[in-house]
């Protein structure tokens, strides 16, 4: 066996619909079955999913206050006033700025921007901006990316004589600010169709309604926020990421010019990842360490030396940021496991000061992976006596519903069920930690605790071709809502597997059904080798891709986990040093077990404490049912293995098999052998073994051990006497079988013994070995 180290949780769907739209509109089984497994339960709807590039964006006004929105904005430009775009330090923030402000501009208008600083203003609007920005003649403020919660921002604005719109895409809460307008997909009382946009996309709708037409020029832009901030990737999102990624592989930008050279994208074949890991954590990290205006002022940029410059800047500090990660992750990680075990903590609340409140979001991302707990980070300002945090979950705690329960303690947090960021009181961190693991513990199971993988479908083998997986692809770009597809492939045999890398850390393999063939390979899963024997059967999850290589095209999978559901043999019959071997083993279940004591004088000292007699009166209690069991040495027989395992069959058997003795003669006695030899006694009777034994081995090409043999048989069965190492033949005249000598019996229990076990091949000893866990089931039923 090899349990899984993730749950495997399969999506199901109608199965049936699934084949009767393959063959409708001529595409794979597998890719309509993954099509409504998501949703998709007609021909329109997947069509217009693979064909979204066709659709057309949504009406803006049918956003609740557009259209009063709108008319002000333009009543500002027209009169000159100056207008402020007050934004987010995030990649979203950052993109929806941009938007905004190159929309604005396109308008003529008199506008300027505005990030809070993360480490001295914090998130959202804040009282100190509104005051600067009223002294310094704004009449409106518009947010992007932030304000839903921000009712006394609101009523301050009103005081200062400031119009405030605010647009933002985070969860509206119970009270909503007093503004002049506020636009927002999921307001109650809106159209609006598609409630699932960024803060990006809500501000590529303002501009939509500001310039009268779809602003296809802003797309290039929209598009990074839109994925770096995690929505989910269908519907209007999906029409946006494909055409900004199509604008964003031909845009002119400096500024995007500049980070694809930085970071090493080449610009033609820029899609989601190059957006998601490249580009976004670079225009975060600015935000993250310092005051993110130089990452608008980089996308605003149209000057290519200054692109490059700032691009170069934003670079280093993304650097700086992944050092910065790599320091806070390691000291939380301790913190965990020397105060806060996850075994009795379902929700981990880690405090410090000193840690950088800018990165502790991908900290807490990190801890979720390793832990698979819900996570909040917080740094210590013990001068203002505050913690500032972000969190993350895992499925089945929603994060903002509660937080919302621990309010009293939370004077400012916001966010989603998956993510959350906060300002708390130092001295209530205790408190907020100990309330959420007593919601957690009444939300989440002990298997809600383990972490999921969604697998899609289950393949065989001969439908994993390279068609199917280009159209597989049609149904990019992934993210959120729209994960790559899992597979999983399922009972299938191993036609090789080997660790590769430097240093092995990496698994290769290639399974086999015996009508089809597929490549896989597992990152980070080197350390499995060890583990599955070359006989298994196994299950596997991953993600399937086309692999290139010297202009040679095959399909792969890049396996995430494998599983076995059936026990292993492996074998270390002739292996040199098995004590190496054993430290790989598992010390929770592990179990020696030997059937002679001088076997235990070739055991290690240190797992002489793992070992178990064949005799011990706990094997009867089943103690060895799905352990990890080594067979250190041989039985005496055949029917004591069957008997031993009888009682409980392991998971994995290990079969060492020392053996002092060899019981195989160079000719093995049959019972014509016997009957020669019993007739040259009558005839040579008295025989000295001493003085002519070696001249009838050479004779008869015997062993002296198989003449030694016969003769003690012989003489256990009175057919013989034996004075000084001369054999005198007895009157005896009752026949008697062979198998009446206890030599005899002993010899040939031994030599099936080791013909069985020592002497066979591979899969004839997993086929005994199979025989005797199939009597067991009988012998339990019984």
């Amino acid at each position: 066996m090899l349990q899984p180290k993730t749950r495997w949780k399969h999506i199901r769907g109608n199965e049936e619909l699934a084949q009767q739209l393959s063959h409708k509109l001529q595409l794979s089984p597998v890719i309509t079955s993954l099509l409504v497994h998501r949703g998709l339960h007609t021909e329109e709807e997947i069509t217009s999913f693979l064909h979204s590039e066709r659709q057309s964006f949504y009406d803006p006004f049918l956003l609740k206050d557009m259209e009063r929105a709108v008319e002000r904005i333009h009543l500002a430009v027209q009169n000159g006033e100056q207008i402020l775009v007050y934004g987010d330090y995030d990649a979203d923030g950052v993109s929806s700025t941009t938007v905004l402000m190159l929309a604005l501009l396109e308008l003529g208008a008199d506008v300027e921007f505005y990030i809070p600083n993360r480490f001295t203003e914090g998130y959202g609007p804040n009282e100190g901006a509104f005051r600067w920005a009223q002294q310094a003649g704004f009449s409106l403020i518009i947010t992007v990316d932030t304000g839903i919660s921000a009712v006394n921002e609101a009523k301050l604005a009103k005081e200062l004589g400031i119009d405030l719109i605010i647009t933002d895409h985070h969860e509206p809460p119970p009270e909503l600010p007093d503004a002049y307008a506020i636009i927002h997909p999921r307001l109650e009382g809106g159209m609006y169709p598609f409630g699932e946009l960024a803060g990006v996309g809500v501000a590529f709708k303002v501009a939509h309604a500001l310039l009268g037409r779809v602003p296809e020029h802003l797309l290039d832009i929209a598009v990074i926020g839109t994925i770096a901030d995690l929505v989910p990737l269908h519907d209007e999102n999906r029409l946006l990421v494909i055409r900004g990624l199509e604008k964003l592989q031909h845009t002119k930008r400096p500024g995007l010019l500049a980070l694809f050279q930085v970071a090493n994208v080449q610009q033609h074949a820029a899609n989601e990842e190059s957006v998601g890991f490249s580009i976004a954590p670079r225009i975060n990290a600015v935000g993250r360490l310092e005051d993110a205006a130089p990452a608008v002022h980089l996308l605003l940029s149209e000057d290519r030396e200054e692109a490059l410059e700032l691009a170069q800047e934003i670079d280093s500090l993304n650097k700086l940021r992944q050092d910065i990660v790599q320091e806070i992750a390691a000291e939380a990680i301790e913190m965990v496991e020397e105060h806060y075990p996850p075994e009795t903590n379902h929700v981990l609340v880690l405090a410090k000061e000193g840690w950088n409140v800018g990165v502790i979001g991908i900290v807490a991302s990190r801890l979720v992976e390793r832990f698979y707990r819900p996570v909040i980070i917080l740094g210590v300002d013990s001068v203002k006596k505050i913690a500032k945090g972000s969190a993350r979950s895992i499925e089945g705690f929603d994060l903002f519903a509660n937080l919302s329960d621990c309010r009293d303690i939370l004077p400012h947090f916001g966010g989603h069920p998956m993510a959350a960021g906060m300002t708390l009181d130092m001295d209530h961190v205790d408190e907020l930690r100990r309330r959420l693991n007593e919601l957690a513990a009444e939300q989440l199971s002990m298997q809600d605790l383990m972490p999921v993988k969604t697998v899609d479908t289950v393949c065989r083998l001969e439908d994993i071709t390279l068609p199917v997986i280009e159209e597989i692809q049609q149904l990019a770009p992934f993210g959120v809502g729209n994960p790559k597809p899992r597979i999983q492939v399922e009972n299938v045999s191993l036609e090789s597997i080997k660790p590769i890398g430097s240093d092995g850390s990496h698994l290769k393999v290639m399974f086999t059904n015996g009508q089809a063939r597929l490549d896989g390979i597992g990152f980070g899963l080197g350390p499995l080798a060890e583990h599955i024997s070359p006989a298994a059967r196994v299950s596997a999850i991953g993600e399937l891709s086309i692999n290139e290589w010297n202009n040679f095209r095959k399909p792969q999978v890049i396996i995430q986990d494998i599983a076995i559901t059936e026990w292993q043999l492996f074998d270390w019959r002739s292996m040199r040093g098995f004590e190496k071997q054993l430290a790989t083993l598992p010390s929770q279940c592990l179990n020696i077990l030997y059937f002679d004591e001088l076997s235990l004088e070739k055991l290690p000292q240190d797992y002489k404490r793992y070992a178990i007699s064949a005799d011990a009166p706990d094997i009867q209690s089943g103690i060895l049912q799905g352990q990890y069991v080594v067979l250190l040495d041989l039985p005496s027989s055949l029917e004591q293995l069957r008997n031993v395992l009888a009682y409980g069959f392991p998971a994995r058997i290990y079969a060492v098999l020392l053996s002092d003795a060899d019981h195989t003669f160079s000719t093995v006695p049959t019972r014509d052998h016997f009957k020669w030899f019993y007739a040259f006694l009558r005839q040579k009777s008295p025989f000295s073994l001493v003085q002519h034994g070696e001249e009838l081995c050479r004779y008869k090409g015997w062993s002296k051990d198989t003449v030694n043999f016969m003769t003690q048989v012989f003489f256990e069965l009175e057919f013989v006497t034996i004075k000084d190492g001369v054999i005198f033949l007895s009157h005896l005249t009752e026949k008697r079988d062979l198998t009446e000598s206890k030599t005899y019996r002993k010899k040939f229990e031994q030599l099936q013994v080791e013909k069985e076990l020592v002497y066979s091949a591979y899969q004839q000893l997993k086929e005994m070995l199979e025989t005797i866990r199939n009597d067991s089931f009988v012998h339990k039923e019984a």
